[in-house]
This record gives structure tokens, C-alpha cells and sequence, in this order.
């Protein structure tokens, strides 16, 4: 499975909950896939998606935030994941595609084959679900709908050769969108 692949899954199942999506191809891939009011699409700040996920589930508590981050992009900040465990919002699911590759810049290898990112969220004291098919990532969305948070679901997929079309939305239409699709 790709990333493309799981990202039109969970973002359908999802449905109208806000997605914080990494730069690079994931952001690409959810625009392509799904695009709606309650993405909001990265566009540069490589690993920074984490962060502005989490400081929208302090402010929105009564809405459950879904992160779509990278292994490369999680390898960034991983005081996020800290930062994260130890305040422990109870709407926050923080989804990581794993390819073992940053594939957005050219598939350089990243370190997930030697430092799991499972281990760091339970390190992380985050709820953590390893998944790799389909219908694992339909059951494991179905399943956390009932758990609160934080939740880490990482998806090992494999690289591709697939590019989605690049975000054609301003950086401040993304906001403003975004932001309005909070208030609903």
C-alpha cells in the first residue's frame, strides 16, 4: 500500500474532522484526495505539523484532531512527541505514514528501520496502533472513535512513484478556511 492510498481511506472515514497534514507529498496527496474546509495543508515547515496540530486540540476540545505526518517529517521534532505526552490532549490522533524514506525530496533514507516510531510514542505515553493494510486502517479508525487520546496510529507503507498535483490554494485561503471550518 501507498500513502495516497491510505490517505483517501482515513480521509474519507474521518470525514469532516480537521486534518494538520505534513509538507511535501502528504499535503499533496489529501488535496487531491479529499480536499475540504478542515484540511489544513503544510506548505513548507518541514515537521512542524505536529505542533500546530497539537496547539489546535488545546483549543478545540470538543473536536477530534487527526495530524497526517511523515517518518522523516516526525524525525524532525520529536519534542513534539513530548510535548504532546506529557500534556495529553484527549482529541488528538497523530497518524504517521512510514516508508522509511523522506519521498517528497527524493527518497533519501530515513533512521525508522533502526529507531521505531512506535517506541517513541509509547515512550511518548501516547496510545499507540501499528498498522500495514487497508483494512487494518478501517478498523483501527473505527476502533479509536471511542478511545480519547493522544493516539499515534503509524502506517508502514512503501514508496511510490505516484506525485499528487501540488496544493493550489494561497497559504491564506488555506487559514481562513481552515478557521471558519473550526467554528462549525
Amino acid at each position: 500500500m501507498i500513502r495516497k492510498e491510505a490517505i483517501e481511506i482515513i480521509s474519507k472515514l474521518v470525514q469532516e474532522s480537521p486534518i494538520i497534514s505534513a509538507n511535501g507529498f502528504i499535503s499533496r496527496d489529501l488535496f487531491e484526495s479529499n480536499d475540504k474546509n478542515s484540511n489544513f495543508y503544510m506548505i513548507g515547515s518541514m515537521g512542524l505539523s505536529s505542533s500546530i496540530g497539537f496547539g489546535i486540540s488545546m483549543i478545540n476540545k470538543n473536536k477530534k484532531i487527526y495530524i497526517f505526518d511523515g517518518d522523516g517529517n516526525i524525525f524532525m521534532n520529536l519534542g513534539s512527541l513530548v510535548t504532546i505526552g506529557a500534556i495529553q490532549p484527549k482529541n488528538l490522533v497523530h497518524i504517521i505514514f512510514d516508508n522509511s524514506v523522506h519521498e517528497s525530496t527524493g527518497k533519501q533514507p530515513t533512521n525508522s528501520k533502526k529507531i521505531k516510531i512506535e517506541n517513541l510514542g509509547k515512550a511518548a505515553k501516547y496510545k499507540v496502533f501499528t498498522v500495514n493494510s487497508k483494512k487494518a486502517i478501517i478498523d483501527i479508525i473505527k476502533k479509536i472513535k471511542s478511545l480519547s487520546g493522544p493516539i499515534m496510529i503509524v502506517i508502514k507503507i512503501k514508496p511510490s512513484n505516484y506525485v499528487s498535483t501540488r496544493v493550489t490554494l494561497e497559504p491564506k485561503t488555506i487559514k481562513n478556511r481552515f478557521s471558519k471550518s473550526l467554528l462549525s
